[in-house]
């Protein structure tokens, strides 16, 4: 199941971990999305990451046997492992995992559609579908566009894409309330200045770019996603920047 990827030009914005593994944001989501998804993974013999470039935030997810990497862009792949693929049209047969997680993939995919349902395709019958995305439509700026982003998502609208696949939602939250004014101050900073300098919609970037924070801000905000996370041991969270999304294949 593993092959060397060629280098493509992928069809979106490359991932920033490309470039900054240690990024607070993906420190932060790694210990959020093992509080909301760990309690679903179960001892999985076969697991897919879709989307590797994001690895920085899964380290936690294992399997007892094969762990498969696949993403768009080779440069999200380590060095000769990994399968270079689109989640659009998945190189695996139907049924092959037990645990699949796409993190911030399925936004970047149109149709929406066809990715879910190519995730829930390879999955077993009883088997799990992890899944993140960016939350809140009015909070598009240039920073989607050049994700080559196509949609944001409400906890409502993710929950209504992975039921149409069939699919049993376990559980659905938002993650992120803690840093969410400073997320919406600096989402309303963005739109303001695309207006000011007249930009139109952006291409999509090589390699993302993420706002600098400096060492004292990285650990308000860091301190800050310890709130989520002690908060989601028990309970979901209302609002956020980003849905997180736990669901099951029927047997």
């Amino acid at each position: 199941m593993t092959q060397q990827a060629e280098h493509v030009v992928p069809g979106h914005g490359g991932s920033a971990s490309i470039e900054l593994t240690d990024y607070w944001w993906y420190r932060v989501r790694s210990r959020l999305l093992k509080t909301i998804l760990e309690p679903y993974v179960g001892t999985p013999e076969r697991v897919l990451d879709v989307g590797s470039a994001d690895g920085p935030s899964i380290g936690w997810l294992t399997a007892r046997g094969l762990k498969v990497a696949l993403d768009i862009d080779p440069r999200g792949l380590e060095p000769g492992t990994g399968v270079c693929g689109s989640a659009m049209q998945l190189p695996f047969a139907d049924a092959s995992f037990d645990v699949v997680g796409a993190f911030d993939v399925v936004e970047h995919c149109e149709p929406e559609s066809a990715a879910v349902s190519e995730l829930a395709r390879v999955l077993v019958p009883g088997g799990r579908l992890l899944i993140s995305v960016p939350a809140y439509q009015w909070a598009w700026t240039d920073f989607d566009d050049e994700n080559g982003h196509h949609r944001r998502y409400t906890r409502a609208r993710a929950i209504a894409a992975v039921e149409a696949q069939g699919l049993e939602v376990l559980r659905a939250s938002y993650a992120f309330a803690s840093t969410f004014p400073l997320f919406a101050a600096e989402r309303a900073f963005r739109r303001v200045r695309q207006a000011v300098s007249g930009d139109g919609r952006r291409r999509p970037a090589d390699v993302v770019s993420v706002p600098e924070v400096s060492p004292t801000l990285d650990r308000v905000l860091t301190w800050l996603g310890g709130v989520d996370e002690r908060a989601l041991r028990h309970r979901d969270l209302p609002f956020g920047s980003s849905v997180v999304i736990a669901a099951r294949k029927p047997r």
